[in-house]
């Protein structure tokens, strides 16, 4: 079955860094678009970047272009998400997503993310 795991959240200081990843299995992952969304407390879950499945496409969200960055090692079936020059209004829970086929929507358990000095 789809499994999706993320890991590499923790606390950083404002303007600060972290990378996150996403550890896939269960479907053929060089396949498939990934996503990373997040959630803060209060507020509805939102995309933050997406790539395609080769790697060759990707978007952001506005309130993080410039500053993070979405790969991902099709050998590895891992997506990653550089974040860098962090800001206390990236505090979140952090999810990878894919959609499947028929458009069934996988999540993972999501990593917690504080930026605070």
């Amino acid at each position: 079955q789809v499994q999706l795991v993320e890991s590499g959240g923790g606390l950083v200081q404002p303007g600060g860094s972290l990378r996150l990843s996403c550890a896939a299995s269960g479907f053929t992952f060089r396949s498939y678009t990934m996503s990373w969304y997040r959630q803060a407390p209060g507020k509805e879950r939102e995309l933050v970047a997406r790539i395609t499945g080769s790697g060759g496409s990707t978007n952001y969200a506005d309130s993080v272009k410039g500053r993070f960055t979405i790969s991902r090692d099709n050998t590895k079936n891992t997506m990653y998400l550089q974040m860098n020059s962090l800001k206390p209004e990236d505090t979140a829970v952090y999810y990878c997503n894919t959609v499947g086929i028929i458009g069934d929507v996988y999540w993972g358990q999501g990593t917690q993310v504080t930026v605070s000095s």
